[in-house]
């Protein structure tokens, strides 16, 4: 069971673009669920696009290499930048921070000479933090994009909250106002833990599950996990307050959708309606995205859907070479598209896919997911283990090596380090 306010990943094991059900156009408070909570969702249908107009130019198509090469560049996995870490986070729109490492590895993957302690002492003086936002998920987001982020998916935290189907049973009838106003009060007095602000509740309430009554607060209040959570090599369990008492600052309401959709585009993109909604965990988007259309370039993809972008983002040319790299555990590239076949096959998505929604370390080569690694921490030494799924030709498995041990330099500079792949599974 995840230690804070988590709710699930968008789930890796969806069939594929094509044979999947499109998201709901129903209520922009909605959000993709899976199991039981699903089952309470209104029923689904594809956002309305619009048919260009008889005598039109068709829309460009791009390729999959070229779709993977706009979304290399724009991650900055093309090329190491010199970017601060502020910079990054914010261009990248936050990184998925379900486990405190993971961030420091896809800063790594993408910045020059990126160092850990950058990151702890953001985190320290609060100019970055972590919190729940896109998907449900943590971001690690700097403190102006939290408070901004933040009002734009409130729809969606809510109404998840109020059709899970143990944790909506759990509140029918509770006066949320009550409710968030003691919790907002019990957290700001001091930093708490889930397990310590639902005992306290349960006071309060009597009868109400604990654990209920804390993720309620956590979903209808901006709760951050404040350090040492997410400092380097320190561990300890989550303990969260309120983003205004942490910053001294309210929420930013100036954020329109349009600008959340823009600034998605300009990570991710291109892209059509359902991948922005894939990653946001908004819905009808597709009115947002139209209203937009005069100030967006369209493509279309091989299989014929309809793509939208900024008109001077850079699409590279596919065959522009790629390095290999090491992606970290819940890299937001392989969680925020529909079609994420720009990046991992569809027999790989399923490979990696879990029941918990766990997302492992992905390694990229000629820019495509071509298996998993971890680090092995002894006593003595540290061992980089990685498992292709397909075998590597020696060039590739040279330049995965060589990239590795930078990894290692990075992840454990003091201690002895080793390399070990694993032999690929079989199918």
């Amino acid at each position: 069971m995840l230690p804070f306010f988590f709710f699930p990943l968008v789930p890796l094991a969806i069939p594929a673009a094509g044979r999947r059900t499109a998201p709901t156009e129903v209520s922009s408070r909605a959000v993709s669920l899976p199991g039981r909570a699903r089952k309470m969702m209104p029923a689904r249908k594809t956002p309305t696009v619009r048919t260009p107009r008889a005598g039109s130019r068709p829309a460009r198509v791009l390729t999959q290499r070229d779709l993977n090469r706009a979304l290399l560049e724009r991650q900055w996995l093309l090329r190491r930048v010199k970017r601060t870490v502020p910079e990054a986070l914010e261009h990248l729109v936050g990184l998925q921070a379900q486990s405190p490492n993971p961030p420091y590895f896809g800063l790594w993957t993408r910045l020059v000479g990126f160092r850990q302690e950058e990151l702890s002492t953001l985190l320290l003086d609060r100019q970055v933090v972590r919190i729940t936002l896109m998907r449900g998920t943590i971001h690690l987001v700097t403190a102006d994009d939290a408070r901004r982020l933040r009002p734009r998916v409130q729809p969606l935290l809510e109404r998840f909250m109020l059709t899970h189907a143990t944790y909506g049973r759990n509140i029918a009838g509770l006066d949320r106002d009550a409710l968030v106003a003691e919790g907002r009060a019990l957290m700001e007095e001091e930093p708490r833990t889930l397990a310590e602000l639902g005992a306290l509740l349960a006071e309060r309430w009597p009868g109400r599950d604990a654990k209920s009554l804390a993720q309620t607060l956590g979903a209808f209040a901006p709760l951050v996990q404040v350090p040492p959570r997410g400092v380097w090599g320190v561990g300890g369990q989550p303990r969260c307050t309120t983003l205004e008492s942490w910053l001294g600052r309210p929420l930013d309401t100036s954020l329109t959708l349009e600008d959340l959709v823009l600034r998605y585009l300009a990570a991710f993109g291109p892209a059509s309606v359902m991948d922005v909604q894939t990653w946001s965990g908004l819905t009808r988007l597709g009115q947002v995205v139209e209203g937009l259309r005069p100030r967006l370039r369209t493509f279309r993809d091989e299989q014929g859907r309809e793509l939208f972008d900024l008109p001077d983002a850079p699409r590279p040319d596919a065959d522009t070479p790629a390095p290999v790299r090491f992606l970290p555990e819940f890299d937001n590239i392989l969680l925020s598209h529909d079609d994420r076949g720009r990046v991992i096959s569809e027999e790989d998505r399923k490979r990696i896919a879990t029941r918990n929604g766990m997302v492992p370390g992905g390694l990229l080569v000629d820019g495509f997911f071509r298996g998993t690694w971890k680090l092995r921490r002894g006593r003595s030494t540290t061992t980089l283990v990685i498992e292709p799924y397909k075998r590597l030709s020696a060039p590739e498995r040279a330049a995965v090596e060589e990239e590795g041990q930078r990894l290692l330099d990075f992840a454990a500079a003091a201690k002895a380090r080793d390399i070990e792949f694993v032999r690929p599974k079989s199918k």
